[in-house]
């Protein structure tokens, strides 16, 4: 009778404390500067505990387990680690993609553990790993400006690294999307998303001439094709809409934009002529019900799911995500509004919003070229991936097969956009050197007007 109760109060605190960390998240946007916000940050950072302590709450009163209270310790000592490093090792880095972050992380961690608890202990070893990480890469791109002048040889080793793939990996669900070595497998793919930002914000900050666009918009195709001779369809679909939005910000030419969508609509044509799986999404999201035994049985579970979920959810083990193929991975939005709720879930999303907006925030305040053109890659990686993940557990489009960024499953995935939101954190830090060196130029210029 006491866990009934625990695990229905709970439903509620967790709700709230996530509706509340949501509110602080657009908050931040009505004040300027970061000390300014400094109080925003402090509530919102409470209520990414209270929810993490609601959630465990559920946890232990649904399984018994006292393991959980280990568990529980040791991600709130790593979230409260990275927050308090950030904010003391960059102070002039942005807190709220931090704070956001960290909050994906608790989410993705708790409901992969509740799933799977081998998977979401190597999960949280892996994201644990990437902070670490993630602490050096500012330092690195604040240090290393001749990264913006390396746009050709980022090139060539994406699309390397795609034709290794192509040659050498391994087939997973119909996609040779793995690579292993000494056993450990991780999905090159991921990786060369932030090595395509850098070659083509690299290219389009220096030069916006006609042949230029042409051959980076050749460079940039190659890489889509081999994407989809990987049958990797959602990736090569990420690729696509970065290239040409970083494309339209950098030259501001709508007809390269709509010669874009439409070469990119007569693409998807001929890929659903062409390949026979493609045909098998799209016919399973135009109507699943009548294929609810083979292929529309994935996209049916999940709507089960969502509805079953109801506005506060089932609560954590109430509900039965496992019954989804492949859940961790593909459908954790599903998981989440069935267990969680679908407040939970749409305040997930919203947060999802405010994280990339703040991304283009901070891109807008940056003055150098090539720092403004990779955040708007990179933000424009971080949510078409969460639309084409929410659009197809929701039925919205088809189903693309990719992940939500930091919640599902994935050990290349999880570290590959934890470095994405520290280059922008890297970014800041150019952008607030950029200020400080105005400041000074002024400051000079003032001595010698006295001087004179």
């Amino acid at each position: 009778m006491i866990e009934l109760y625990l695990t229905e109060i709970s439903k509620y605190v967790i709700t709230g404390s996530m509706a509340a960390f949501t509110l602080f998240s657009f908050l931040v946007f009505m004040y300027k500067g970061e000390k300014r916000r400094g109080w925003i940050y402090a509530l919102q950072t409470v209520a990414l505990f209270a929810t993490q302590f609601a959630c465990f709450i559920q946890i232990i009163a649904q399984t018994g387990s006292k393991r959980y209270f280990l568990l529980l310790m040791i991600q709130t000592l790593v979230l409260i680690s990275t927050i308090s490093m950030f904010k003391m090792v960059y102070p002039d880095g942005n807190r709220l993609l931090i704070n956001n972050m960290c909050m994906f992380l608790m989410v993705g961690m708790i409901m992969i553990t509740r799933i799977s608890y081998g998977k979401g202990i190597r999960q949280f070893i892996i994201a644990s790993a990437s902070l670490v990480i993630a602490f050096l890469v500012p330092e690195i791109l604040f240090r290393c400006a001749f990264l913006e002048r390396m746009g050709w040889i980022f090139a060539g080793i994406g699309l390397a690294v795609l034709l290794i793939l192509l040659i050498y990996g391994s087939v997973t669900n119909g996609s040779k999307i793995n690579f292993r070595i000494a056993g450990l497998s991780f999905q090159p793919q991921e990786i060369v998303k932030i090595i395509f930002a850098f070659f083509i914000a690299s290219i389009l900050a220096q030069k916006k001439d006609f042949k230029t666009v042409c051959i980076v918009t050749a460079i940039a195709a190659a890489h889509v094709l081999v994407l989809v001779l990987l049958k990797d369809l959602g990736s090569a679909l990420i690729y696509f809409v970065v290239y040409l939005c970083v494309l339209f910000v950098a030259t501001n030419q709508p007809l390269y934009f709509l010669g874009g969508l439409f070469s990119g609509a007569a693409a998807s044509f001929v890929a659903y002529k062409l390949f026979p799986h493609v045909q098998q999404r799209v016919l399973a999201w135009k109507d699943p019900w009548t294929e609810i035994d083979s292929t529309g049985y994935q996209i049916t579970q999940s709507l089960f799911a969502i509805s079953g979920g109801g506005l506060w959810g089932l609560g954590l083990y109430g509900g039965t995500p496992s019954s989804i193929p492949y859940v961790e991975e593909d459908f954790m939005f599903a998981a989440i509004a069935e267990e969680l709720g679908i407040i939970f879930a749409s305040c997930l999303i919203a947060v999802c919003i405010s994280t990339f907006l703040m991304i283009l925030l901070e891109a807008y305040k940056i003055k150098n070229n090539f720092g403004r053109l990779l955040c708007v890659g990179l933000g424009v990686t971080y949510i078409f991936q969460v639309f084409l993940t929410v659009g197809g557990d929701s039925k919205f489009i088809p189903l693309t097969g990719v992940t939500l960024p930091l919640v599902s499953y994935g050990g290349t995935s999880v570290m590959v956009t934890i470095v994405m939101l520290s280059l922008v954190e890297g970014e800041c830090l150019v952008r607030s050197d950029e200020r400080y060196q105005a400041y000074l130029e002024k400051k000079r210029e003032k001595m010698n007007g006295r001087k004179k």
